[in-house]
Parts: structure tokens; sequence; C-alpha cells
């Protein structure tokens, strides 16, 4: 192989990685933009905690049993087209959720009144699971992609780059769209009236030019670049990552069934996702509002304080994907059970910082909870790749998946509902802490777990 085709491929390589980071940001900053407009909706149309709760394990359940689809879709489909397709759709369930109260007026005769809150209600739901639904595209285009253009011994480091769109596109936007419901004239819960609707038109104005940058610079898988059959590929790859050859190894006959849904080790990283799914999910989405109402802190101020544990989360995932190359020999698990033990040492001292204390202590702590969370977060998928090998990349996210979005039954509806059932936020965070420590069990389960399954 030529010097010209290995260059070439690097070059691929990188595009691939820098726009598929750009892509997932998107994601995120159309999915977890909900989490600041809640206090707004509650303010403004006395939506309680528990039905904002339903708000968010509905769209978890949903995105969860769409991976499980999109998955093996993914793996046969154009990850390229797929990624596009399902971000403009899910721009539009952004755009549809900020017109709920015009919809609800339409559909009940009125702009107030039990009857237009119930229809306010089933109308944002109903877009919040469309979007939940149009979420489901976006991961498994991107971790097949990156099956395909990394090799098994560099994936861990470069799926941590890659996953620091998550960190990325939840800091921007939690920073945002706070200062988005600061604006205008303040309500009774010192929200801006009415602002919360911007929280959803933003992020879709920024998806919209977005999804132009992917038409013009996405590239697809190398076979659909014109560089050749998988052999020239895993080829071209090997040039580039000494070694890596291991792509060859896999069994022509091989079938999603063993690899994936029989396979007693993609079970155990399902259960631990559910765990660390759990911790993430609890403190992005009911982060701001409990620090404004547990800790005294301003959506502004909690904005900040989310958006520094997602900068800690990337320092986190980098951390963990070069340990589990360099220090664990891509045994993802053993690094993942010390990073669970320390969020919950850091989630615990987070709780027990007395309310009105300086902001640099709850920063400190939620940072080091971030640090500490998101190394295991994509370390989970770096195990299920390598494991299922990158033929059943996509099935093994989808899978997994079902796992993570599972545990929105807690963190979503049932951090809400102990809220509301307890008079405040000690009983819900501290049963969260227990989960980050059953969870750094599970990985310990995982410890003699090979790096990746395409010696077998």
């Amino acid at each position: 192989m030529t010097e010209q085709t290995r260059k070439a491929f690097l070059r691929g390589q990188r595009r691939m990685l820098v726009m598929t980071i750009i892509g997932y940001t998107l994601f995120y900053f159309l999915r977890k933009n909900l989490s600041l407009a809640m206090p707004g909706l509650a303010q403004d149309y006395g939506i309680t905690k528990t039905t904002l709760g339903i708000f968010l394990t509905l769209h978890g359940v949903v995105y969860g049993l769409g991976k499980f689809v999109c998955g093996p879709l993914s793996d046969r489909s154009r990850p390229r087209w797929f990624l596009m397709g399902g971000l403009a759709l899910a721009t539009l369930a952004n755009v549809m959720f900020g017109f709920g109260p015009v919809l609800a007026a339409l559909v009940s005769g009125g702009a107030d009144g039990a009857a237009f809150t119930t229809t306010l209600v089933t109308v944002l739901g109903i877009a919040w699971v469309a979007n939940g639904l149009c979420q489901a595209t976006g991961n498994p285009p991107c971790l097949k992609l990156l099956s395909h253009w990394v090799p098994p011994n560099e994936l861990a480091t470069k799926l941590a780059i890659w996953n620091s769109s998550h960190s990325i596109g939840a800091g921007i936007i939690t920073i945002l769209c706070g200062y988005i419901m600061g604006l205008g004239a303040l309500g009774a819960d010192g929200v801006g009236i009415g602002m919360w609707k911007w929280c959803f038109w933003a992020p879709a104005i920024i998806a919209a030019v977005g999804l132009v940058a992917l038409w013009v610079w996405l590239p697809g898988t190398p076979e659909e670049e014109g560089m050749g059959g998988s052999r020239s590929c895993a080829t071209a790859a090997e040039t580039a990552a000494p070694h890596a050859d291991a792509q060859q190894r896999v069994p022509p006959a091989d079938t999603a069934l063993r690899r994936v849904y029989l396979n007693p080790v993609i079970w155990m990283v399902g259960l631990c996702c559910f765990m660390v799914y759990l911790t993430r999910f609890a403190i992005l989405d009911w982060g701001p509002m409990l620090m404004k109402e547990a800790k005294g802190v301003s959506l502004a101020g909690a904005g900040w304080t989310v958006a520094c544990f997602e900068v800690a989360g990337i320092l986190g995932t980098l951390f963990s994907g070069w340990a589990t190359d360099r220090l664990a020999g891509g045994r993802a698990p053993r690094v993942c059970l010390f990073m669970m033990l320390g969020a919950a040492a850091f989630m615990g001292a987070f709780w027990l910082i007395p309310a009105g204390s300086s902001a640099i202590l709850y920063v400190a702590a939620l940072s080091g909870a971030g640090f500490c969370i998101y190394g295991p977060q994509a370390m989970t998928g770096t195990t299920a790749v390598n494991i299922a090998t990158r033929r059943f990349a996509g099935t093994a996210v989808g899978f997994t998946s079902l796992f993570s979005y599972g545990s929105v039954l807690f963190s979503g509806w049932g951090m809400g509902f102990l809220a509301e059932r307890t008079g405040g936020w000690a009983v819900p965070f501290l049963s969260v802490v227990v989960a980050t420590v059953v969870g750094a069990g599970l990985f310990a389960l995982l410890w003699k777990t090979k790096p990746n399954g395409y010696d077998v």
C-alpha cells in the first residue's frame, strides 16, 4: 500500500473524529435543554416534579428502545445518512416542543384553564418522546464509524476523545439555557416568564446550521470513501497503527446472537451501564433544580456548576481512555471500578456541603464527580464495541442502551416522585450515591474480562 493511501486514511480518520464529535454535540444540544427549562414550565404552568420526571423517564425509555432498534439498523445502513437524518428529526421535535402552548391552545380552544394545562402536558409529552426516538439515531452510527476507522488497540483512546462530545454538548447548553432562563420579566420562581421556549428554539437553530457542516464534511466508512474492500481498509489502519490487524480475526460465520445477545460479558456491561447512567442522568436532569431548591444556587449559577461537571467529565473521559490502553492493557472495567468509587465519594461530599456555602465548594465536588463518572460512561461503550467486534458494534451499543436508558425509571420519574413524597432532595440524592457504589461492585466482577473479542 502506498504512502498516499496511508495519508488519505489518516486524514479521513481525523475528519471522521472531528465531525462525529460535532454531530453528537448537536444531539446533546437538543436533549439536555429540558433540565434548565423545567423550572420555567413549573412556574408558568404549574407542572409538577412528578410530571416532569415522567417526561424524563418516557424520553429515556423510548431512547433506549430506539437505540436497541437503531443499533442493528446502523450495522446495515450508511452511518453518515443515518446520523444526519436523525439529527434533522430531533431538531423538528425541539421546535414542536417550543410551540407546545400554541398547539395546546388550538386543541383545547383556549390558553388557560384545566383543559389547556392537560392538553399542554400531553403535547409536550408527545414532543419529548418523539425527540427521544429521534435521538436514538445518534450514538450507533457514530460508534459504527469509529469501529471502522480506528483499530481496536486504539479504540479506547479515540472513543474517549469522541465521548467528549457528551460533555461539550451538555456543558454548553446548560450555560446557554441558564442565561436564557434569566432573561425577560421574572416570575414567582425567579425565572424568565415564557423564556423556557427559547431553551428549545435556540438549540434547534444551532443544530440546523450544524447539519449543513455535517452534509459537507462528515465522511462515511472507509469503503464508502473509496478506499477499497475491508482488507484494504484494515491494511490502511494497520499502517496507521502498527500491529492493529485484529479486525481480520473475526470468524466470518459469527452471529449477533452469539456475540451480543447471549454473551454474558455484554449483559454484565449492560448492568454496569444502568448504574453509570443513573448517576449521570440524576445530576444532569435534576442538578439545576436540586441546586436551586436545596442549596440556594441561582439557575445561572447552577448552569455553570453543571458545565464544570461536564468539563471535568471531558478530562475524566480522556484519562480513562489513556489509562485503559496504557495501564490496563485494554481492560476498561479495571479503570471503571476505581472511578466509580471516586464518583460516589465526591457526590457524598457535595451533599454534605451546607446550603449557602461558597460556590467554589459545589463546583469542586461536582467537578470531581464528573471526572469520575464520565470515564465509565465512555469505557462501557468501548468494552461493548471491542467485545462484540466492529461487525456487531451498532448491535452491541443498541443492546446495552436498553440498560443505560432503563435507568431513567429511577433517575427521571423516581427522583421527582421521591423529592415530592419526602419533601426534599436528601433521599433521592443519597439513593444515587448508593447506586454508584453498586456500580463499582459490578465493574469489579468484570476484572478478568479480556480486552476484545477478536482473538476467539
